[in-house]
């Protein structure tokens, strides 16, 4: 999502169509929007202090997906967001967001993103007015998932095993053997 990375893709391949991932922007949504309206809410809570415990320790159980929640975390995040209104207006805009990947017709998308655009900008919230206003400008790359169903996970796991061979070959004497082992390595 950098503007550096879209630079680089559009100078030297002006016909690709530029897709962003799921896990980037939620990951995006999750430092800009929840750890900020997190902070901010257990900021205001400072006299009280089992409150305030609470919703500083919340980070990992509002960024995760509730389908990976044990019944126990599942219990304190029900708790949570039925203590707060702002964190649970945060998630629960969290959890619709990532339905516009789900979309294949990207006018059905498109009419999804307005939607969501319009209960973000609605609710109040300085961090989510922000991320939507910022988002809006990059919707179509989001869109272009409907006409282009990529993941970046694929790549990101070459990425990763390539890692793992570059810190094994520490000592090989040249870049082909190199090439070899990662080329064995995806045959």
């Amino acid at each position: 999502m950098s503007a550096a990375y879209y630079e680089e893709v559009t100078n030297h391949c002006p016909n690709a169509q530029v897709v962003y991932d799921l896990f980037h922007v939620l990951a995006r949504y999750g430092r800009e929007v929840i750890d900020r309206v997190r902070v901010d809410q257990a900021n205001k809570l400072r006299s009280s202090v089992v409150e305030r415990k609470l919703i500083k320790g919340s980070r990992w159980l509002l960024l995760r997906n509730r389908d990976n929640l044990n019944l126990e975390q599942e219990v304190h995040l029900q708790e949570l967001l039925a203590c707060n209104q702002d964190l649970m207006t945060t998630y629960v805009l969290k959890d619709d967001l990532k339905q516009l990947w789900s979309f294949i017709d990207i006018n059905e998308a498109r009419q999804f993103w307005y939607g969501w655009r319009k209960r973000a900008l609605d609710s109040n919230l300085e961090p989510l007015i922000r991320f939507a206003r910022n988002l809006e400008t990059k919707i179509q790359f989001i869109l272009s998932h409907s006409l282009y169903p990529l993941g970046t996970n694929l790549l990101e796991g070459v990425n990763n095993r390539i890692k793992v061979i570059k810190r094994m070959a520490y000592g090989f004497r040249d870049d082909q053997y190199f090439f070899l082992k990662i080329r064995g390595a995806f045959p």
